[in-house]
């Protein structure tokens, strides 16, 4: 998957930026209206290739006991890094159990969902998100797409695990709505960190998985910035003609996923869809596009989607594990060679986040295109006899790499 195999540009649709005010305007995705419909919007029909299939068969995952990993159990270690190591090469997904994480929080966490988008329209609105934040209430992508739009609600945080750093997540519960979601605010601020020390601990296993020492990964995510999303698949009338969340790979660099008993996660193995089934005592865990490129190549951000159905509604809760934001994204030493040379250039999570965000919608091919996107940076920099070492000359070829893509 390098860079200098890609030939075209990204396939950036046209609707990102072109898409009629008046249909945005008028395309609203009320769940508790459109759950009852038995004709959907055809904004929601994805193309038949794309649609979803007879009942996928089950992707046999490999389970994680996390807490004989940590226990410092020389064997279980060893056992459970080969496993997630070989599971990450092919697909990267794993589950992980005995993990961890107060239970009661889990059920805390997936109550206060259930209260939140049960709530009016306008009441959610209230914290909508816009376009280019990581944060915020999102029905659909309404705003975004006017095509292939997911059949979902959202509600997502930003979170930071950066030490003295405020209560992010309960400041902006409250400010954005006010002081009857305090405890909503203080529930998801403790599952994130919570989540946040999690994934620390997963890091020390997939370290010890690509033959790194131990403490690498971890020492690299203490500071993180990552994402928290709150994802509701309300039952559609028609859930043969649409999904919940289209294919694509993560751009970030973990996901630690809990769902919960409905199940809908697909993954994408072998040219064939292929289902993960729910337990509500694990947490499912996948590799993103910034890992991938952070192992240079060797663990892989497999190709995912969500289905729904026509009756029951889906949840599930996602952190997104990302760098700190000035972290830049190098593969260390040990993962690079003449057998393996490098085959992503360096960047930083913010830079792909903007990408996926603004120009490029998520899809197989993201961290591919962004490679590409990045590379015409550095050659704005060879031929316009910028100084990549300042930061003007930084933000001019950027601009000018940002220009190919809108």
């Amino acid at each position: 998957m390098a860079s200098d195999s890609i030939t075209s540009k990204p396939s950036i649709t046209a609707d990102h930026h072109h898409a009629k005010d008046d249909l945005e305007k008028s395309l609203v995705f009320d769940a508790q209206v459109l759950r009852r419909q038995s004709n959907i919007p055809q904004q929601f029909v994805w193309p038949d290739h794309e649609k979803p299939g007879v009942d996928a068969p089950e992707l046999k995952v490999p389970v994680i006991d996390l807490g004989d990993f940590l226990s410092g159990n020389p064997a279980a270690a060893m056992e459970a890094s080969r496993v997630v190591g070989e599971a990450c090469k092919k697909h990267g997904f794993f589950l992980v159990a005995n993990h961890g994480v107060d239970q009661r929080l889990i059920a805390h966490a997936h109550s206060y969902m259930d209260d939140f988008f049960q709530l009016p329209l306008p009441e959610k609105q209230k914290a909508q998100r816009k376009i280019g934040e990581s944060c915020g209430y999102a029905s659909s992508f309404t705003g975004r797409f006017s095509s292939k739009l997911p059949w979902k609600e959202t509600f997502s945080f930003s979170y930071t695990a950066e030490k003295n750093s405020s209560k992010n997540i309960e400041e902006y519960c409250h400010e954005r709505m006010g002081e009857d979601f305090a405890e909503f605010g203080k529930v998801y601020q403790n599952y994130c960190e919570a989540m946040s020390n999690l994934a620390l601990g997963i890091m020390e296993l997939i370290g010890m998985s690509l033959g790194v020492s131990r403490a690498h990964f971890r020492e690299y995510f203490k500071d993180n910035d990552s994402i928290t999303r709150l994802n509701y698949y309300p039952p559609c009338q028609k859930p043969e003609l649409t999904l919940g969340t289209g294919p694509h790979s993560d751009p970030t660099s973990l996901t630690i996923l809990h769902q919960d008993q409905v199940g809908g996660l697909q993954v994408l193995v072998d040219n064939e869809w292929r289902s993960i089934s729910s337990n509500f005592d694990t947490f499912v865990i996948n590799i993103g596009d910034t890992f991938m490129a952070l192992s240079n190549g060797i663990f892989k951000s497999c190709l995912h989607r969500a289905v729904v159905n026509s009756q029951t509604p889906r949840k599930s809760l996602a952190f997104f594990l990302c760098p700190k934001n000035d972290k830049m994204v190098t593969p260390p030493n040990e993962l690079v060679d003449t057998c393996n040379p490098r085959k992503y250039p360096d960047f930083t999570w913010p830079m792909l986040f903007e990408f996926t965000q603004k120009h490029y919608r998520s899809d197989m091919n993201t961290l591919e295109m962004f490679s590409n996107w990045l590379q015409e940076n550095i050659s704005c920099q060879r031929t316009c006899g910028l100084n990549p070492g300042t930061r003007v000359g930084q933000d001019e070829c950027y601009g000018r790499a940002k220009m190919v893509y809108t």
